[in-house]
């Protein structure tokens, strides 16, 4: 029962790192300091796709669910097993890849430019005192 909960713990954490993935330089907007973040997070979820390095929570979870007697994730992974053929067709893939892609270069884009105009408004709040 214990290894099952820490499988189920493991894949909600998968989830959530794998959303904070797609819209945390949006969540940057609002806590620039964020961005740091978002970037190594990025970086780790695009090398794990586009290079096949290993992610440390799909093993954790299949060593979970191991121990709890049941199947592990296939060898495509976390995001073939939950996500692809769940939330879109497998036909789709290369285009949800490349609208992730393009939806986090656009949170980059939009955190400089706030970044930008912040920048410029304080600029010019210290210039009219």
């Amino acid at each position: 029962m214990l290894y099952r909960l820490l499988a189920d713990a493991t894949a909600a954490a998968h989830f959530v790192f794998v959303a904070y993935v797609v819209v945390g330089g949006f969540l940057a907007w609002r806590w620039p300091r964020s961005i740091w973040l978002h970037v190594l997070a990025f970086g780790w979820g695009f090398s794990t796709v586009l290079v096949g390095i290993d992610c440390p929570l799909t093993h954790l979870e299949n060593w979970a669910r191991h121990r709890a007697g049941q199947a592990g994730l296939p060898s495509s992974g976390f995001i073939d097993h939950y996500i692809t053929g769940v939330l879109y067709p497998d036909s789709a893939l290369g285009l949800v890849r490349a609208l992730v892609a393009v939806g986090v270069a656009a949170s980059w884009v939009g955190y400089v430019w706030l970044r930008r105009r912040a920048a410029g408004s304080a600029t010019r709040l210290q210039a009219s005192h």
